[in-house]
């Protein structure tokens, strides 16, 4: 396995994970809040699909605007060989606004975005089938928060994510029960 299918491999890891947690929660548990300024495990699910479905489509269209000509192939960056959690260390305030391309914002089941959800891999994985080894330290294109990461950060980053709401969602469940 090649470093590129080890990174897709565990987004799908983490991926898993948090589908498996969610599995068998219904839409009336789902809809529960906790408190009046926190989201729901739908509101978390759907946040995740647009998040990642934003961060796929981004990091594709940098990748092909790279490898013709008309983006600035480079691996500087200020956060060049940084890892994830040193970005978001740096990066994130302790509790961050959620980019309005990201927000949950239609509402709906929790099966919805469940299976929305599981649909991401595979554009994942064939993205990952374009994406070589020597371009992931490439500079894609700048996370809203954050800002600058390369492709194998951006990846990290989609595992990071998905594990700090399977945190948050399990902890809305906690209390559930």
């Amino acid at each position: 396995m090649n470093k590129v299918e080890q990174l897709i491999h565990e987004v799908a890891m983490a991926r898993n994970e948090f589908i498996a947690l969610i599995e068998n929660i219904n839409e009336q548990q789902a809809a529960f809040k906790p408190s009046p300024d926190e989201w729901n495990i739908t509101n978390n699910t759907e946040h995740l699909f647009w998040a990642e479905q934003g961060a796929i489509f981004g990091m594709w269209k940098i990748l092909y605007t790279i490898r013709n000509g008309t983006a600035t192939r480079t691996y500087e960056s200020e956060h060049k060989d940084w890892t994830v959690d040193q970005i978001i260390a740096q990066t994130w305030k302790e509790k961050e606004q959620v980019p309005a391309m990201a927000a949950p914002r239609l509402g709906g089941t929790l099966v919805f975005w469940r299976l929305s959800l599981v649909g991401l891999q595979p554009l994942l994985e064939a993205f990952g089938k374009e994406l070589q080894d020597d371009e992931l330290r490439l500079q894609a294109h700048p996370h809203p928060i954050s800002g600058a990461m390369d492709f194998q950060q951006r990846i990290e980053f989609l595992r990071f994510h998905i594990l700090r709401h399977k945190g948050q969602v399990q902890s809305i469940i906690d209390k559930i029960k």
